[in-house]
């Protein structure tokens, strides 16, 4: 059974999404080793490992190091515990959800190179300088390339000969159990309807002024949301009677939920962080044949726009509610029978087995051994460069090693990065 050792800017056990989907089912004909982010630690470094499912390791670097994310002060500290995770003699799969982990790979001696784009990661609020290079130089070494949507699909497929688009599935018995109504999770028990539901990340794409306008559209409507509040200050979120924060909860729950809600909500605001989204609960949602109303994401309204609302304006929106809560028997059955013809037209196993499909049989390039730089000695930076974060992980000091260079502080690109970009090192950011 072969390995893939994927990357990634998502903690496992965060909000359970398309890297989980994914990797769980794949785990059925691979060893999955998930590396996540290192994690700040005083002391000697560590790999903490854990495994959530079958023949899923996930691996959390800690480091002493206070930067965030795979940044190039981090690097040369978690090399050497990456370069453990190979089994002997075996040349990985390797899949980045990250573009920032690229430094990593030449030590792995990948059999083949992945990127799943499932974000657009650059767009999002305080995006790590290096980014936009960092991802130019793996899409021109992966073998591979998925994206999220069809929105990120027009975006990267002339920029790869060979990528392809898997939007967001869903798992349909597993929120069938929302058909249950009278399952309702019990901590909502208290609240009264009508409910008007969101789970999901609360970040910078959640729309808090019209969620604001909802809730004052009509004070009868309880607006319950459900997931953990990142990148933004909870100060700024909207405080009414009648919504009510319930923080993060486990995929477990989310049918539970949505088996006591009467609409389903996608307030996303329409800004550089939505642009690209293909957001993984309008199929969930579908799968427990509730009314939808969202704001116009691209991903969802050219597909879905034939059962699911779109409101342009926040009198739009509200105007949608209103009549999803006014539909009529007749109309909330055609309405089901449309989402049930949706949602049997994918699956995350379906997904995955594509996706397996093209990763054995594709011919890898091996191009990633443009990101070896000369070779130099650990430790002999060139002229002026603060800080060396080699490429290949050294048993001793003494050892040849191709280098990466980065700045500390400075995000000074990488010349190995920036020739296999195909650009010039970027100057340093004043």
């Amino acid at each position: 059974m072969s390995t893939i050792i994927v990357f990634c800017h998502l903690r496992w056990d965060f909000v359970f999404q398309r890297p989980q989907h994914l990797l769980t089912r794949l785990a059925k004909h691979y060893k999955i080793v998930l590396v996540e982010e290192p994690i700040h630690h005083d002391g000697e470094s560590f790999m903490k490992t854990w495994q959530p499912a079958p023949n899923i390791t996930v691996c959390q670097p800690h480091t002493p190091v206070q930067q965030h994310g795979f940044h190039d002060d981090q690097i040369p500290l978690v090399q050497p515990m990456v370069a453990k995770l190979v089994p002997e003699g075996e040349d990985p799969i390797v899949w980045f959800y990250t573009p920032m982990a690229l430094p990593l790979l030449p030590q792995l001696h990948a059999s083949l190179v992945v990127y799943d784009c499932m974000d657009e990661l650059s767009a999002f609020k305080n995006p790590p300088r290096q980014l936009l290079q960092r991802e130019t130089a793996l899409l021109n070494i992966a073998d591979l390339v998925f994206t999220g949507g069809p929105s990120l699909y027009e975006a990267k497929k002339n920029r790869h000969s060979n990528a392809h688009c898997f939007s967001s599935s869903v798992d349909a018995q597993h929120f069938a159990h929302a058909l249950d109504r009278a399952a309702s999770h019990p901590d909502q028990a208290h609240i009264p309807h009508p409910r008007l539901g969101f789970y999901g990340v609360i970040d910078e794409r959640f729309d808090t002024e019209l969620t604001a306008k909802i809730a004052d559209a009509n004070p009868d409507w309880q607006i319950v949301l459900v997931g953990p509040v990142v990148k933004i200050d909870p100060a700024h979120l909207p405080q009414r009677p009648n919504i009510h924060y319930m923080g993060q909860r486990g995929y477990d729950d989310l049918p539970k939920f949505l088996a006591g809600w009467d609409v389903c909500l996608m307030p996303f605001a329409i800004n550089e962080a939505t642009k690209f989204i293909s957001p993984t609960k309008v199929l969930e949602y579908m799968a427990a044949e509730l009314p939808i109303v969202s704001t116009p994401i691209r991903d969802v309204e050219q597909p879905y726009s034939h059962v699911v609302a779109i409101g342009h304006t926040a009198g739009e929106f509200v105007a949608h509610v209103e009549a999803a809560l006014a539909q009529t028997a007749e109309q909330t059955a055609e309405m089901e029978r449309k989402m049930r013809e949706v949602v049997a037209k994918t699956s995350w196993e379906n997904t995955a087995a594509r996706m397996r499909d093209l990763i054995e049989n594709t011919t890898p390039a091996r191009k990633f051994a443009r990101l070896t730089a000369p070779e130099m000695s650990y430790g002999e930076a060139p002229h002026n460069a603060p800080n060396v974060n080699p490429l290949r992980t050294t048993a001793t000091s003494s050892t040849k090693v191709g280098s990466l260079i980065g700045g500390v502080g400075t995000y000074q690109v990488a010349p190995a990065i920036a020739a296999a970009a195909g650009a010039q090192p970027a100057a340093k950011a004043e």
